[in-house]
């Protein structure tokens, strides 16, 4: 995109702490089977999603999210616009009435979440998400839960990715600062080495520094090829790092399109982004 100063450089292609073509706060949600999906759709898409909370009212409606590999695709809006409920939907955490979710060629929508994360679903909340009693190391033994193969490699690529992490790996993660937590949060997701990762407003609370500081580290994580699909609450700064966004308002799609035409389309400027 013209105008991103990382769009030309993404770097590092090494891709093996993903899982391109392989395998917090997650309710328990019995699934069912992954069918076959059409060819031609995104490796990962929410598509036309209606659906809520148990048996409570729609909040999401015809929503549709999609992104593919080494793209990276932010959900933008204002508050109550249901941004963090269509990934929860993506992620299986609530009911989708009407529409599909579909992965890498499979229709994931009866899957629950559990089953989601075997299929390479990595999902970070926004709160939550670390084990505070536990070390930084055993946050992200924690994340390899699912693998049986050695993953001291991929805590390596963790460590290489933040090294702060590694300097703190024996220290409880509750005694961290808030970006070090999100970054500890982030690895241990990787550790399943991923599709898809999923990020649920990751830089909520923090400042600006560690915010930029945590948006290179994601435009890292791209680099290696991996589709990364992010809430965000400061619109301006993710949009300038997308390559699409996703503007929701009332669990609509209202606006779509890369980050670049998002942040020069007069209308979103105005309502959304400030002026």
């Amino acid at each position: 995109m013209s105008g991103n100063p990382y769009q030309d450089d993404r770097g590092n292609k090494d891709a093996s702490i993903t899982k391109r073509h392989g395998v917090g706060e997650i309710p328990y949600r019995k699934g069912g089977k992954a069918t076959p999906a059409a060819k031609g759709e995104a490796f990962l898409i929410g598509d036309t999603m209606t659906g809520g909370y148990g048996t409570g009212p729609d909040i999401l409606h015809e929503c549709t999210i999609a992104v593919n590999p080494g793209e990276i695709a932010v959900i933008v809006g204002p508050n109550g616009a249901g941004k963090s409920t269509a990934m929860k939907a993506v992620f299986g955490m609530l009911d989708v009435r009407s529409g599909h979710v579909l992965l890498d060629g499979e229709d994931i929508t009866a899957l629950s979440p559990q089953d989601r994360v075997i299929k390479g679903m990595g999902f970070v909340p926004q709160t939550n998400n670390i084990f505070t009693s536990l070390t930084v190391e055993e946050n992200l033994e924690m994340g390899a839960f699912i693998r049986r193969d050695d993953f001291r490699g991929t805590m390596a690529q963790v460590y290489d990715l933040f090294p702060i992490l590694k300097e703190k790996r024996n220290q409880a993660a509750g005694e961290l600062s808030g970006g070090q937590r999100q970054q500890v949060a982030v690895g241990r997701a990787l550790m399943t080495r991923p599709k898809v990762l999923m990020l649920d407003e990751p830089t909520a609370g923090v400042s600006p520094i560690v915010m930029d500081e945590l948006f290179d580290r994601i435009i890292e994580v791209a680099r290696t090829g991996i589709p990364i699909l992010m809430v965000e609450q400061n619109a301006r700064q993710a949009l300038e790092i997308a390559d699409k966004g996703y503007v929701l308002v009332q669990g609509r799609n209202a606006f779509t399109g890369t980050g670049k035409e998002l942040l020069e389309d007069p209308e979103v400027r105005k309502s959304f982004l400030g002026g």
